[in-house]
């Protein structure tokens, strides 16, 4: 019993000298208390006008958690000095749909609360609430996030997986930002929603072996083996507009649509989970909230570091 004490004693003094220690659901209860709400009702009017802009919002919380962290790193566009992540690694030719979403929600609360709440944590808020206006859990979101003052566009092509990575490959890019495996088959469950670039899921159908071959079929009409390279597929075809537990039912059945995808259902260490997640849509719900909360702690910038950016695409001068 003495261990175990002594063992959570650490744990504790561990945790508590992490920087996302600072962050705090309450963060802005004096100074800005209605950010939530605002945030919340600027979404609410995306998603209802078209789906596909939580699952952009989403995408982008994700790519900017893991280059630099949590910290609005992505949003900056580029200049004249300085290339931005925008265009670099995976984030090249992606769709303006996320970046404009969060300029518009960033312009509705900085009318309630002038200079007050960074970038970092609107988009944080963001991506929480696309998962639950599309069906998804919601979750307490840690707040406290300040804004890079810099990007890191070589960041985007070491540290994102691509489409084609395998199994070890995501497991040590997610291990090198402190998520474990299981975090890993948790957050790829955002792949519920959204859609891929033929470019991305081509050698997929035409050439992986182990692809069902009805599914394959079915995406080679969509995407030529040759040509149509920005031709879009759901990359959950079940349901595509709903952030439901469908992703893992295609994997248990060779109906992953990237490479990566399937590689979580392959044989290989995270199977148990896909399987558990595939039957049990509370299970995979509250295991993404717990792992997209961990997602958010990911080396953000707190206290006087970094700067509360007035507009996400560009410092303060």
């Amino acid at each position: 019993m003495a261990v175990f004490f002594l063992a959570a004693a650490v744990l504790f003094l561990l945790l508590a000298g992490r920087s996302d220690a600072q962050l705090s659901p309450g963060f802005y209860s004096a100074s800005c208390p209605t950010v939530e709400s605002v945030v919340r009702q600027a979404m609410s009017q995306a998603v209802m006008n078209d789906t596909r802009a939580g699952a952009a919002v989403l995408r982008l919380f994700y790519h900017d958690c893991f280059v630099n962290g949590c910290d609005a790193s992505l949003l900056l566009d580029d200049t004249p000095t300085t290339p931005g992540e925008k265009g670099s690694g995976p984030n090249a030719g992606s769709p303006t749909t996320g970046f404009d979403l969060v300029d518009a929600v960033k312009t509705q609360v900085e009318a309630a609360c002038p200079g007050i709440v960074s970038c970092a944590d609107i988009l944080a808020l963001a991506a929480r609430d696309s998962v639950n206006l599309l069906g998804g859990p919601s979750w307490a979101v840690p707040l406290g996030r300040r804004d890079a003052t810099f990007p890191n566009s070589t960041g985007t092509a070491t540290d994102l997986p691509g489409p084609d990575s395998d199994i070890p490959a995501l497991i040590a890019a997610f291990a090198a930002k402190g998520l474990t495996s299981r975090d890993l088959a948790a957050l790829s469950g955002a792949h519920t929603v959204g859609e891929a670039r033929c470019a991305s899921f081509r050698t997929r159908v035409y050439c992986d072996a182990n692809v069902s071959p009805s599914f394959a079929a079915q995406q080679q009409q969509g995407c030529p083996a040759s040509g149509g390279d920005d031709s879009l597929a759901p990359l959950d075809a079940l349901t595509p507009g709903e952030f439901d537990n469908g992703y893992y039912r295609n994997l248990v059945v060779g109906a992953g649509l990237l490479h990566s995808d399937q590689e979580l259902f392959n044989n290989g260490p995270v199977d148990g989970v896909v399987r558990l997640y595939s039957a049990n849509a509370d299970a995979f719900s509250a295991d993404f909230a717990a792992s997209m909360i961990r997602l958010g702690n990911v080396a953000p910038l707190t206290g006087t570091s970094g700067e509360i950016r007035l507009d996400c695409r560009k410092v303060n001068s």
